[in-house]
């Protein structure tokens, strides 16, 4: 079953039941990748590391060769 199948399907059984509709898929990417981004920078405050920069300066000493 495809994603738009299940939310139409979720969508019939909300109208059946008198709910609300579900969300639309994909209207929550953007502030779930946002999340994410947060999160992994908490995580890398945390553990000491900087929060910033990380996957940038990993690629410039990985094509620098070292």
């Amino acid at each position: 079953m495809s994603i738009t199948q299940q939310y139409l399907l979720d969508g019939y059984r909300a109208a059946q039941h008198g709910e609300a509709a579900p969300p639309a898929p994909g209207s929550h990417d953007l502030e779930t990748a946002r999340e994410l981004r947060d999160y992994r920078r908490f995580r890398a405050v945390m553990a000491g590391r900087p929060a910033t920069g990380r996957l940038r300066g990993a690629l410039g000493r990985w094509l620098r060769g070292g």
